[in-house]
This record gives structure tokens, C-alpha cells and sequence, in this order.
């Protein structure tokens, strides 16, 4: 027994929409001027550093120390080497609402995330906004074999969406791991107008899946994202008809969340980790990550929420207005 547990590897995967990842210039093909010095939310350097930071300790903070969560909400520096040594990160965090390449080689090589060392492949969509979907990875645990970003075709009415990302790469196991980063159209317009727009991505989430069980069926595929919707929603149940099963459907913080997203003072998932059949053995859990310093009090509607870093415009030098999921698999080596 105690030789099988020296074979088993912790993965652990994070999804996390961090909120408005804007760096400070303007890019003229981007409806991105308020986040601009100038601009209605007056996204300064200093302000876009703090973000960085602040998105690099929520990312370390969803990592274990024997067995432990423990944050780093103090911790302003860079990790250090023997910091990075003790802990285990996260092998893998797909991200949400980043701008751009830059901002992405920014938060892994120049932010306090630097030391440990992460690689990234991050899309270009024709997103209005700017706004991207990226794949942080540890090349210790997961090695890139492939990486593409696939361009949703709009339908009418609809204006262009983000691009879905593709990666495959080897895992400690030696098996291929598959993921697919998702960023679906938001409910602007209201839930039914948009509900095809979400359709649409969902459907091409599918076919993604299908190719690549076309070349291997038990292929490992995770599909992870801000779906805008809930597991009941449409477009969460036709991925989840098709061989994936929702790990993150009851997942909870330890600290007061109930889900990643509290609106109107109800909580509920707009975030999603979906899992094949085929990986289903591996998943050891999955939990919204609430620490403590991610949290503020909710004085309006009553217990905690996420410490968001705008509220309308006023700055409030927060994390997120989504909490990340932390998934655990335990993969034999």
C-alpha cells in the first residue's frame, strides 16, 4: 500500500475568470479605452502591477502544503525558490477575461508568479472587448504537445465571441491530456436572447470532443471555463450529454461560498469544470477556492462575497468578482 501511494501524482487544475485583465495601452482594433489611463476606470500602471500580483497570489494560494490550502494574502514579493520547493502549485490554471499575450508573459515571467516558472498559450479572438482565453501550465507536470485556438462563426444577431483553446500535452501518467478553455457569450440582452449564442460555442465544444475521440476514444478531456450559464443551463447539458460529466456542479468554499459568482446576494456557478468518462476515475475532488483575503463582507444581502476589484468605477484593489475551482486527480505514474 504505502509503495502505491509513493505512485500516485496530485494534479491539480484551477479555473479562474479573473476579471478584466487589461494592460495600460490602447489597442486600436479593441474597444478597451476605460481600462486606459484615461479612461473611466483609470487603469494606471500601478493599478494593472497590483492586478498581476493579485492574480498570481490567488493562483499560489490554490495550491496545497501537506495537504493544506494555505494563502498568501500578505505576500506582495516574489515567490521564492524554496517557497516554490514546499509548495505544490497548480500543475494547470485556465484563465478568463485576459487581454492579450502581453499581459499573459507579464503575469508569468514578470509578476510574483515568476519563479515558478509557468508556460501559457493564450488565443487572439475577435472578441469586442479584447478579451481572451488562456491555459497556464507547469512544464514539470504537463509537456505541450498542441495548441490551437478555434474561432466561433457568429449567427445572426450575434456579435463575435471569444475563441475556444485547445491543448493537449503528456501528463506524469504518460497518457495525453486534452483541455478545452472556454469563455461562452455573455446574457447581455437577457438569458433567452443570448441562449444561442452560448448554443453555438457549446455545440463547437462538442465537436472539438468528438475529433478527438475520433483518434482516441478514451481520450482524458477537460472542458473548463466561465459558460455564463449553470449546470442546468442548455449549454452546460448538451456538453455533458455528450460524455462529460460537471465535477464543479456541487462544489463549495470552506469559507462561505456557496458557488464562484454571488449576484444579487444568491450564489451560483457561471464556472465550470467538465470531465470525460474516461478521467472520471482520476477526479479526487473538486471545491470553490475561497480564502479568507478573497473574501468581503456582503453588508447588503448578508455573509461573504468575492472581493471583486471594481464596484461600477470605484477602484476597490480587490481579486475578482468570480472565486477560481480547484479540481484534485490523482493520476498513477
Amino acid at each position: 500500500m504505502f509503495l502505491s501511494a509513493l505512485l500516485v501524482s496530485l494534479f491539480t487544475f484551477v479555473q479562474f475568470n479573473c476579471e478584466n485583465l487589461f494592460d495600460c495601452q490602447h489597442d486600436s482594433l479593441k474597444n478597451d479605452v476605460e481600462f486606459l489611463p484615461d479612461g473611466s476606470y483609470h487603469w494606471t500602471p500601478f493599478r494593472y502591477w497590483r492586478k498581476l500580483n493579485r492574480v498570481g497570489q490567488t493562483i499560489v494560494s490554490c495550491g496545497e502544503r501537506n495537504g493544506e490550502v494555505e494563502t498568501l494574502a500578505e505576500q506582495d514579493c516574489s515567490i521564492s525558490e524554496e517557497a516554490v520547493a514546499n509548495w505544490h502549485l497548480p500543475d494547470m490554471v485556465a484563465l478568463c477575461e485576459v487581454e492579450n499575450d502581453s499581459v499573459m508573459r507579464d503575469l508569468t515571467k514578470r509578476s510574483l508568479l515568476r519563479t515558478a516558472r509557468y508556460e501559457y498559450v493564450v488565443t487572439n479572438s475577435p472578441d469586442e472587448r479584447g478579451i481572451d482565453v488562456a491555459l497556464m501550465y507547469s512544464p514539470f507536470s504537463f509537456r505541450l504537445i498542441n495548441s490551437r485556438a478555434v474561432r466561433i462563426a457568429p449567427i445572426r444577431g450575434m456579435s463575435p465571441t471569444r475563441d475556444l483553446l485547445y491543448a493537449s500535452g503528456l501528463i506524469i501518467s504518460g497518457d495525453t491530456l486534452h483541455v478545452i478553455v472556454a469563455h461562452l457569450p455573455s446574457r447581455r440582452g437577457g438569458e433567452q436572447h443570448s441562449r444561442p449564442f452560448r448554443r453555438v460555442v457549446a455545440e463547437k465544444i462538442c465537436a472539438i470532443a468528438d475529433s478527438v475521440r475520433a483518434v482516441s476514444a478514451d481520450a482524458k478531456i477537460i472542458v473548463a471555463g466561465d459558460f455564463n450559464d449553470y449546470t442546468t443551463s442548455e449549454s452546460v447539458r448538451m456538453v455533458c450529454a455528450t460524455g462529460f460529466t460537471d465535477v464543479s456542479a456541487k462544489a463549495v468554499g470552506q469559507n462561505g461560498a456557496r458557488a464562484t459568482y454571488k449576484y444579487r446576494g444568491e450564489w451560483r456557478s457561471l464556472d465550470h469544470i467538465l470531465v470525460s468518462t474516461s478521467m472520471m476515475p482520476d477526479v479526487r475532488s473538486c471545491r470553490v477556492h475561497d480564502a479568507r483575503f478573497l473574501l468581503v463582507e456582503d453588508e447588503k444581502y448578508g455573509g461573504v462575497q468575492p472581493r471583486r476589484n471594481y464596484l461600477g468605477p470605484r477602484w476597490r484593489d480587490g481579486f475578482s468578482d468570480h472565486l477560481p475551482l480547484v479540481a484534485e486527480f490523482a493520476l498513477d505514474e
